[in-house]
Order: structure tokens, then sequence, then C-alpha cells
């Protein structure tokens, strides 16, 4: 992994930022998420004209200087076209900015009830976050493998042409490629309604929590709604849900407009997908209840013995 010495290239001056963006005015305000303000405007770099989005570090986010540098080194680290790109960052008079590059669609959070996204649309934008978390996971030609540990639907960017960018490394995790199926011990990090309840539980981490994350967001694209809307109900983890005597068809559970689209042409699709990836990218639970990390032994099988992680903060958000 670089350090930070060795990023001094994509240093963007603040006074250019500021004019990027306005001097962050509220016009150019996208939303406020888990990092802090995102902004939008347009940067002259490189010999010609981008659009940006600048994301402004806040600590009142609990995000501070090691989230920072981290997203930074993940992002040059990986190279993947499912994947967001830096531009550059800005670490100057107590601010702390990470700049991309705009993606045409801005999130998918946005569009998970809207009529317009297709069946073979969302499919194609659930692949390729699959191929993305492939990627980051399991790529044989790194010497690490990361886990993102914040996967959610705002975290998907849309290109102009529907394409998926998977981006927020900043609570992301890095393991040894060996090691890359070994529990991680570390503090609770993540978004409520997507959080692995192993994770919650165990505060132990494996890829495998982002895969149960990722289930979530495709429920999501399936039902067109957020898994959790702060303020609109009480949140209940997935182990505390009690049976419930309805029965869900599937008129009632997917969003309307996609009932008439899931016909044999999609269906041959989400038939192939998943020969693309990995074998270890698909779950098999086990057969007896998972315990916690502190119950493992030297007799135990070793790929599933913990390793602790450097200390993190506990940062689990509600949007």
């Amino acid at each position: 992994m670089p350090s930070p010495k060795e990023l001094a290239h994509l240093h963007i001056p603040l006074k250019q930022i500021l004019k990027a963006t306005n001097n962050f005015s509220d016009e150019n305000l996208i939303r406020e998420g888990g990092f802090g303000e995102v902004y939008k405007g347009t940067i002259f770099l490189y010999g010609r004209q981008i659009n940006i989005v600048a994301r402004r570090l806040h600590h009142r986010y609990g995000q501070g200087k090691i989230e920072f540098w981290k997203e930074i080194m993940m992002l040059v680290s990986l190279k993947h076209k499912n994947l967001v790109s830096i531009v550059g960052f800005c670490d100057e008079e107590d601010e702390k900015i990470i700049i991309n590059k705009i993606e045409a669609h801005e999130s998918l959070d946005k569009y998970l009830s809207d009529p317009d996204l297709t069946w073979i649309q969302r499919l194609e934008i659930c692949v390729g976050v699959a191929r993305a978390l492939s990627y980051i996971h399991y790529d044989a030609k790194r010497d690490f493998s990361v886990i993102h540990r914040n996967i959610k639907s705002s975290k998907i960017l849309l290109d102009k042409d529907w394409k998926p960018k998977l981006s927020g490394f900043e609570l992301s995790m890095r393991n040894t490629r060996a090691r890359r199926n070994r529990l991680l011990l570390t503090q609770l990090s993540g978004t409520l309604g997507y959080v692995d309840p192993v994770y919650e539980n165990t505060k132990s981490v494996t890829p495998k929590s982002d895969v149960y994350s990722f289930g979530v967001v495709l429920f999501e694209v399936l039902c067109g709604r957020r898994a959790f809307i702060p303020g609109e109900h009480e949140w209940c983890p997935p182990q505390e849900a009690k049976p419930d005597s309805k029965v869900v068809n599937q008129d009632e559970m997917v969003v309307a407009s996609l009932n008439k689209q899931m016909d044999n042409p999609s269906s041959s699709l989400t038939n192939t997908s998943p020969e693309m990836y990995p074998k270890s990218f698909i779950y098999s639970p086990p057969a007896q209840k998972q315990q916690p990390p502190s119950s493992f032994n030297n007799n135990e099988n070793h790929a599933m013995q913990p390793f602790v992680a450097p200390p993190n903060r506990t940062v689990i958000t509600r949007s």
C-alpha cells in the first residue's frame, strides 16, 4: 500500500476545490452521508475540465484521519471497472476532502422505486456489484484481500450507461491473501439494516459479511425500497424477527412495475451469472451454529481461527 508521501501527486489545492464547488455552496450540495457533506463541481485538471464530487469529511459524522487516508489508499490500490476511481484529495487547513469523478446518475438508492429502472438494468447493476465484490475479496493478482464493511445502495454509484461503481471504502479492512477467509476481530462498523448479524454479535468480520449486506441490497432492488428508513419504523434485527402468519406472495413483495418484466430472457441472465464468480464467493451455512470467536481452540480448523485486527472506531449510521 502506498504511503501518504507517495500520494503527493494527487493532492489538489483547497483554493481550487473551493472554486470548483462555489465555496461549498448549498446549490452544489448533493447529500450528507456517513463521511460528511458531498458536493458537485467542475475542476480544471490535467489540461481538461472534469465534473467531480467532493466528499468533505466532518468530524461530527464520526470519521477522522484514519478513515480519510484509508479511503484514499484503497482507491489508489484497487482498480476495477465496477469501482469508483479517485481524482485527488486535499489535506489543508483542517479540511480533508476526497475528489472522485461524478457519476451521471448518482447513487442506486435514488432509483429503487423508479419504474423507469427496468428489471434487466437492475439485474445488470447487481451483477456488476457482485463482480466488484469478487475482485476486492478474491483477486488472485493482489497479495491482499479487502472487506468493504459498508455495502448499501447509497454506496453504489451509476454512470451514464447505468453501470455500477462501488464506492465508500473509508470503513474497509485489509487482510493478507493467505488469511482472507479467517475471522478479523474488530469494532462494529457499518449501517443499520445492512450489518451482518454474525458480525454484530461476534465483532468478527469476513468477506461473507459483505455478501450478507449485498443480499440486503438485492432485496432492495427487488422490492423497490430501502431496507430501513429512519423515522418510519423501529429497526428489528433479523435474528430477533418473529415468524409472521401472513404469507406474502411475489406480487405483494416485488415492486409492481417489475412483475411484468420478469420473463424468460431476463431469467437466462440470472441463471448463468453465478458461474462468473469463484466458488469461495458462494456462502454455504455451517452445519452447526457458529460460536463466538472466544470459543475457538487449537483443535479447530485453522482457516477459521480468528485474527485480531488493529483497533477501529465503532461507526453505526442510520442512513
